[in-house]
């Protein structure tokens, strides 16, 4: 579980889940989102210390479950196949149990959301599947 290439995969995929989730989410969108938001909930600020832990929990998460996944055949391809499906089960899957049990966002929202994270989570998991290909021998 603690594998060099785990450890080296959490790490780099902790560093571009967190980069760019600061770009998605905390600059290119939030004007959507504003607009689409159905409650204001967010924190102001938001508390980076918890946003951090929970990306570092989840691409350990992410790459502990890849490295089972990919069964030896690593790389950015396979990597990103697998973030694919980690992004269809938190946008669409859970997108969609939110919509139907809570006022977060209208469908508009939900739907563009599941998009962004189709695609956010697939590149986490191309730099993922890249790390356990590069390190692993």
């Amino acid at each position: 579980m603690f594998s060099k290439s785990n450890v080296l995969a959490t790490i780099l995929g902790f560093l571009t889940m967190f980069l760019l989730g600061y770009a998605i989410w905390g600059v290119a969108t939030v004007s959507f989102f504003e607009v689409h938001a159905t409650n204001s909930i967010m924190k102001d600020p938001p508390d980076m210390l918890f946003i951090a832990l929970g990306n570092l929990i989840g691409t350990f998460a992410i790459s502990t479950l890849y490295s089972k996944w990919a069964a030896g055949n690593y790389g950015a391809a396979s990597g990103f196949a697998f973030g694919i499906w980690i992004g269809i089960f938190v946008g669409l899957g859970m997108g969609l149990l939110w919509y139907g049990t809570s006022e977060l966002m209208d469908m508009t929202g939900h739907l563009v959301e599941a998009i962004i994270d189709i695609v956010f989570y697939g590149i986490i998991g191309a730099v993922i599947g890249y790390v356990y290909q590069k390190t692993t021998r």
